[in-house]
């Protein structure tokens, strides 16, 4: 039984490894892939970027805010304006539809 059909995932190396013999790259340069676009996911989502970065057909990652909106307060029921709150700090992932659609099959 392999490890992933035991259902743990590839460690960094293992991943490495594959990406470097389906590329044909070594796995020196697959490291050095992944680190440029850890600093292009710092850039991106600093103060100074534009808060999103994407992985071209599998994810997005933003650090999300929220705009004003009309809110029911629970305590009158009736509806008030929620301020509008800045990006957060820690960011999110959204999965596009073309990963779950390879997920699904």
């Amino acid at each position: 039984m392999s490890k992933q059909a035991a259902g743990k995932s590839l460690s960094k190396a293992e991943l490495y490894a594959k990406i470097a013999e389906t590329t044909g790259l070594t796995k020196k340069q697959v490291e050095d892939v992944f680190d440029a676009f850890k600093t292009e996911i710092k850039e991106a989502l600093s103060d100074t970027g534009p808060g999103v970065i994407q992985l071209p057909g599998l994810l997005k990652i933003v650090r999300p805010a929220t705009k004003e909106k009309m809110v029911r307060s629970p305590a009158t029921g009736e509806m008030v304006l929620a301020a509008a709150k800045p990006e957060k700090i820690v960011p999110k992932a959204r999965v596009l539809k073309a990963l779950k659609d390879m997920v699904a099959g």
